[in-house]
């Protein structure tokens, strides 16, 4: 009975050390925000600011450290949105994992899309906290 449940334990601790501490990576068990928000130029038509929506869509199926993806235009009513109008809202597991999304290729292309388009940008970068 011993050896059997020294072999469990052993099987069990392997288990243990040859798997990945991804809290670690998310630190505790929190995630990273990275919230993105636009203003798009005055003259950007319709179909461009379309264009810019659907080519951040994709960069979720493109860049695999992208954990989550959300997006929406504001319908705030307290008018402090300061001309931004887009939120686009990705989770990461660690800086590293946001860190390659920032120099990942299909980003910069994603970025020089934008460009013409964009008047305004603000991001900002948070640990989730409970």
């Amino acid at each position: 009975m011993k050896k059997i449940l020294a072999l469990i334990l052993g099987i069990a601790l392997m288990a243990t050390l040859s798997t990945t501490d991804t809290s670690a990576q998310t630190k505790g068990g929190s995630v990273l925000r990275h919230v993105v928000l636009f203003k798009f130029k005055d003259d950007a038509s319709e179909a461009d600011v379309k264009k810019v929506e659907d080519a951040f869509r994709a960069l979720p199926t493109k860049i695999k450290t992208i954990k989550s993806y959300e997006w929406g235009k504001n319908s705030s009513p307290e008018g402090l949105n300061q001309g931004l109008t887009h939120c686009f809202f990705l989770t990461f597991n660690s800086d590293k994992d946001r860190d390659a999304y920032l120099v990942h290729p299909d980003h910069a292309a994603f970025g020089k899309l934008l460009g013409p388009y964009l008047d305004k940008v603000t991001v900002v970068d948070y640990w989730s906290t409970k």
